[in-house]
């Protein structure tokens, strides 16, 4: 690897060019807020916690690295970037790119591609699940060269899209954040299907087919749990309905619908309660127009950093995305 971070291929098809993607490691952040690695351990055992997991995390990342950048470099040129760059890094056409860290990482490169494939690696099978992560660095000398040849299967996946009325536009694999960026409430006025309320919540949560598992999943848990609770406690509520909220049908990651949640709606003479949850499609796509003077944002994926700006009189277009995800599997 060269200062630069790119390579030159050994083989005949050294002209391709792959994006190798990495994010930083908890000892890595450690170690930039806290100046040193010592300062870093000083800090974690000063707090009980086992500094020894830090490290053996952080060797083992830097090592699946290493592998696989050497992998890369046999079948074309490399470009190393961390997950920070990404939303100013401009991919080629024709750039195959491999993620190597946790699902997360996944879904943040996705967003920011235009149908080029990604490689998910994983890499420690020991630590991490890796739902988007199908492949470990061993595999990279089989899956790469029929990835380049289009010969490997891809899966797609179906992305949201926030435009706002001043052209800025911001996509989501996972989900979309509407709200405020602190803890206060977030005021704005919802339009899903013709109607129209204005609210007062702590934002709206929109999630795609592949999102649905995580942080709605997440929204959905609760508000069962606090029906289930509450009716038992109060026998002249009605009882929950026998489906859970949880027990949703499986939602496939390349659905033509997108599912939005109102997370804790407050009910008041200037604001209502009625459009919570629901789904937006191709022909019902979701207005919001912020309330909010201060503070009022839109990010994705939980990305907080890279975010529109939502203010009193911007109006955001929440959408389905004629792109979609592709992910090597």
């Amino acid at each position: 690897m060269t200062p630069a971070n790119t390579a030159s291929g050994s083989e005949s098809g050294s002209d391709h060019k792959l994006i190798l993607v990495r994010r930083k490691t908890r000892l890595d952040e450690l170690v930039a807020r806290y100046n040193t690695v010592s300062q870093a351990q000083f800090y974690v055992e000063h707090l009980g916690a086992d500094f020894s997991d830090y490290l053996r995390e952080h060797e083992g990342y830097e090592q699946a690295v290493r592998e696989a950048a050497s992998v890369l470099e046999t079948f074309g040129r490399v470009q190393m970037i961390e997950r920070a760059y990404l939303p100013n890094f401009i991919f080629g056409a024709q750039d195959v790119v491999v993620a190597i860290g946790q699902d997360g990482l996944v879904a943040n490169t996705l967003k920011y591609l235009d149908g080029q494939p990604v490689i998910g690696i994983n890499p420690d099978a020991t630590r991490w699940d890796g739902v988007l992560l199908p492949f470990e660095v061993k595999d990279l000398p089989s899956v790469v060269p029929e990835v380049l040849k289009r010969r490997r299967p891809l899966r797609e996946v179906t992305m949201a899209k926030a435009a706002l009325n001043d052209g800025q536009e911001l996509y989501a694999v996972n989900d979309l954040f509407i709200g405020q960026k602190t803890h206060t409430s977030a005021r704005y006025q919802i339009e899903v299907g013709g109607e129209r309320e204005q609210h007062s919540s702590s934002g709206i949560i929109v999630s795609t087919g592949l999102g649905s598992t995580g942080w709605l999943k997440s929204i959905l848990t609760g508000a069962s749990a606090v029906v289930n609770t509450l009716s038992e406690q109060a026998p002249e509520m009605p009882s929950p309905p026998a489906t859970s909220l949880t027990q949703m049908p499986s939602v496939r990651w390349d659905t033509d619908f997108l599912y939005f949640s109102v997370r804790e709606p407050f009910t008041s003479k200037t604001s209502a309660s009625g459009l919570v949850f629901g789904k937006i499609t191709a022909r019902e796509r979701m207005l919001v127009r912020s309330l909010m003077p201060e503070n009022g944002v839109i990010f994705s994926d939980g990305i907080e950093s890279d975010f529109l700006a939502f203010g009193s009189g911007a109006l955001a277009e929440i959408s389905i995305a004629k792109k979609k995800g592709r992910l090597v599997v």
